[in-house]
């Protein structure tokens, strides 16, 4: 195939060039990633460290501390944000290298106050985590050995300095657990561009970490190369798609060049242009015949186009860059109705209700998150039916592979900028901070078709509007104070961000704050979005998840603990009580433990022992978000929208998540999964009538055989009723509305159910959903006599056929060997035989799963 040796290794450098977007002849570059060392800047000792990495990563692997997560290590290491560090290595530059015209050091990421010096000369100071840098060196380097050193000073000290020299008090921002890191009531999170939730969130401890986060890459270059690639859509149709492509070049003197622009492989547009030394912006127009469109998960394919750019003098290629980009259209579509405004996303034409939740960063130290944590975690979202991710305002702009996935998988992104839950400084030095970093990354981010929209801060403005601040600004340094605390939220919510995303990225929507109704205004019902607290935070029912139905739900949510096995990976058997010390330290919520034991109290029997107790807080949990998505799923199109908080965690904790820090799927997330189904049938008791609606978010109807059966939980059949029904498209309508108290006597309502089943072509069952006349506690459950085999399908998966001789409630499947089930925490039905898949992590022990399997429901847990 090849005419000789060389030819074949030149045409593998020419594809490892290309997948990194750099040039095959023209661009050389590197990583700095090696032998990296670091200390406290007082300190004369030198340890080994990892870049990408973190101090408190680095001193885990020389054994100077004990993991933070386990037990109470947290709060014996408090020390380490209040010390100043040193990172520092040498890397060589050939002489072939140092002759390019340009050689330039990008800084992907640095957490956060940097100093920066190269062979001992200063050549940059930074103070924002959330942007990149990218410096000419040239000058500085030699050949041969070359030095570079990071002092990363300390941030609580920095930020204690400015919060002196502002001149006025910020209010309190709740979520900064400055006592825990040994400052009383000294708050200083505010003052650093820094991601929130080190300084401690009500799900996360107090961890403030310096570090080299991202990668560090020296790029050197002849001639020209690209410095921003954005492909702007400006009209769709079904018949051709109009873009422009807007390049940013850098050109070392003036000469004549060609853009030749490759979609999916093939040459498209051919562009003559004349660089000039220096900056250059081109747009070229393209269109594309017969486009294909991109849809969210559930609704299409996740078409996207390569788009690659030569840069080409001659016949020589100067600069490459390739993008991955989806077409579609989408709208924020708000209109004046009888009681308001709408909220709702419009995807190719049609109204799409948003399903999803809240994201944050997915450890506490971000060098830890691997790629394939990433792949895991969109993967849940997509297994789970999501079709929107919300990436949360107090930790941090994702890395590139979160989007690729998302563009990928076809889960739209509500992107926050990185405020939350406080007001900020206004000087000019913050300011001017603020606008490099939203530059950064919205020109960063906005190639993605996952990018649904803009979002300026998380609950400042509901916290300005409803938490007193303004009443304390006002009594303690008066009425100038809150004026200037309120200017400096205008100043960057209401025109620098809006300004920003209006000039770089004009096709997504910015939305100043959430929630919000309008700008500048709080939270109502009846537009813009809403968070739903009043369940868990005043103890309110689950039951008001039905009467608090906004526009557009983009929080809600309640707590559980994780799973046993994995409390068992922080703590020890004298911890296992949920008001130990660990336990209650492994809750951030001042009210979590006793708020989960008063909902419990109420709905459940009292579990018998400690692991019981978090296995039905997790029901618990699930139970309280079914309430919610199908309240909000049975309201559309009034509402159009339900992201719970949150999908995931930072460490080992209790918290709202569905799926813990170990990646273990909660009882809620295997509902969730059930609950956003594309069809799902929802049953609801309204006024005495028991209805059932079904929902449906597919984009054409359905023709279905509704079956309703009333069963005692022995198996016998007290009544049945049965169908024909069309299911309407992207609707939620009642098929089924019965007298409530008239379907059974109310002495045996506590040992009945209703099932309903959506059976489609070929005896498909679409939904099946079960109702109870009773709450959990009322339930006169039996204890169920499981039968179960397990047949290997394929390498790596099991099936596991199960059935119980009785209705047995929240059954839930346990192994020690390690993989995932495809269902668990499900209701069974007497003599039905249920069909499990166990999908093994890494081929260990799957001889040993039929010996450790255990089963339990809801019936053992007392």
């Amino acid at each position: 195939m090849f005419d000789n040796k060389n030819t074949y290794l030149k045409l593998i450098v020419l594809i490892l060039c290309f997948s990194s977007c750099k040039s095959p002849f023209n661009y050389v570059s590197k990583q700095i990633d090696s032998n990296w060392q670091f200390k406290s800047v007082e300190d004369t000792l030198w340890l080994k460290a990892n870049v990408p990495g973190s101090v408190h990563t680095d001193l885990i692997a020389n054994g100077i501390i004990e993991d933070p997560f386990y037990r109470l290590n947290e709060k014996k290491q408090q020390w380490i944000d209040k010390k100043d560090w040193v990172y520092a290595t040498n890397f060589n530059i050939k002489d072939r290298v140092l002759k390019k015209d340009n050689i330039e050091l990008e800084f992907k990421g640095l957490d956060t106050y940097a100093n920066i010096y190269i062979n001992d000369s200063l050549i940059l100071i930074t103070e924002n985590m959330f942007r990149g840098y990218n410096l000419k060196v040239k000058p500085l380097l030699k050949s041969g050995s070359n030095s570079l050193k990071i002092v990363l000073n300390s941030p609580i000290r920095l930020g204690l300095d400015k919060r002196d020299a502002l001149g006025y008090k910020l209010p309190n921002a709740v979520n900064d657990q400055s006592e825990n890191g040994g400052l009383g009531e000294k708050q200083v999170a505010v003052f650093s561009r820094k991601a929130g939730y080190h300084f401690g969130w009500d799900w996360g401890p107090r961890l403030v970490s310096s570090g080299i986060w991202q990668d560090i890459e020296l790029n050197a270059w002849n001639k020209a190369a690209f410095s921003d690639v954005y492909v702007k859509q400006t009209e769709i149709s079904n018949n051709r798609a109009h873009l422009i492509a807007i390049l940013e070049i850098e050109a070392t003197h003036d000469f004549k060049a060609l853009i030749n622009i490759k979609i999916d492989s093939v040459n498209s547009v051919k562009h003559k242009l004349d660089l000039k030394k220096g900056s250059n912006k081109i747009e070229i127009p393209i269109k594309i015949e017969n486009p294909e469109f991109w849809w969210t998960n559930g609704l299409g394919n996740q078409k996207l186009y390569q788009f690659t750019f030569e840069l080409k003098k001659g016949a020589k290629i100067l600069a490459l860059n390739s993008k991955n980009i989806g077409l579609k259209t989408l709208e924020l579509v708000q209109e004046k109705d009888s009681v308001g405004e709408s909220f709702y996303f419009k995807l190719n034409g049609f109204p799409v209700f948003m399903k999803g939740a809240n994201y944050i960063p997915q450890d506490v130290f971000l060098n830890r998150v691997t790629i394939a944590d990433y792949e895991q975690i969109v993967k849940d979202m997509v297994d789970a039916n999501f079709n929107m991710i919300r990436v949360w305002g107090g930790g941090i702009y994702e890395k590139e592979i979160f989007y690729d996935l998302c563009d990928k998988n076809g889960i739209l992104v509500w992107q926050d900028f990185m405020f939350s839950c406080a007001m900020y400084p206004g000087d000019e030095a913050f300011l001017e901070n603020v606008k490099q970093e939203a530059v950064y990354n919205i020109k960063r981010l906005r190639n993605h078709t996952s990018l649904a929209l803009w979002c300026g801060n998380n609950e400042n403005l509901v916290g300005w509007k409803n938490w007193g601040w303004i009443n304390d600004l006002y009594n303690n340094q008066g009425p100038e104070i809150v004026a200037k605390v309120w200017k400096a939220y205008t100043d960057v919510f209401h025109e620098i961000l809006p300004d920003i995303v209006k000039e770089l990225d004009a096709d997504t929507f910015y939305w100043a704050s959430s929630p919000m109704s309008k700008l500048g205004e709080d939270a109502t019902l009846t537009s813009g979005d809403y968070h739903y607290w009043r369940v868990w935070g005043q103890k309110e029912a689950f039951s008001t998840f039905n009467e608090y139905i906004p526009r557009f739900m983009s929080e809600y949510g309640f707590q559980s603990f994780p799973e046993f096995e994995s409390v068992k990976k922080y703590t020890i058997e004298s911890d296992w009580d949920i008001y130990s010390e660990v336990m209650q330290s492994h809750q951030r919520s001042i009210i979590g433990n006793i708020n989960i034991e008063y909902y419990m109290d109420s709905m459940y029997r009292k579990p018998k022992d400690f692991q019981s107790f978090l296995y039905v807080s997790q029901l618990l949990q699930a139970k309280g978000m079914q309430t919610a998505i199908e309240a909000h799923r049975r309201n559309m199109p009034y509402c159009m929208g339900s992201l719970y908080w949150q999908i995931n965690d930072c460490w080992p904790v209790a918290s709202w998540s569905t799926i813990d820090y170990f990646g273990n799927w909660k009882a809620s997330h295997f509902k969730v999964k059930e609950f956003y189904k594309a069809i799902k049938s929802m049953f609801y008791v309204s006024k005495n009538q028991l209805e059932l609606h079904i929902v449906s978010d597919e984009l054409a109807d359905r023709k279905a055989n509704l079956k309703l059966k009333l069963l005692n939980f022995n198996g016998e059949l007290l009544n049945s009723f049965e169908k024909e029904i069309d299911i309407k498209l992207n609707s939620s309508t009642v098929y089924f509305s019965t007298e409530w108290d008239k379907i059974i006597p109310k002495n045996k309502r506590s040992n009945a159910l209703i099932v309903s089943e959506l059976i489609g072509e070929n005896n498909e069952v679409i939904d099946e959903n079960i109702y109870l006349f009773e709450t959990e506690k009322l339930l006169e459950l039996t204890k169920p006599t499981f039968k179960y085999s397990i047949s290997k399908e394929e390498e790596g998966r099991f099936i596991i056929e199960l059935s119980s001789n009785v209705f047995a409630k929240d059954v839930r499947i346990s192994t020690s060997v390690h993989g995932k089930f495809s269902n668990n925490y499900f209701n069974m039905l007497p003599f039905k035989k249920y069909r499990i898949y166990f999908d093994l992590e890494g081929n260990k022990y799957e001889n040993n799963i039929l010996e450790t399997i255990e089963i339990m429901s809801l019936f053992d847990s007392y």
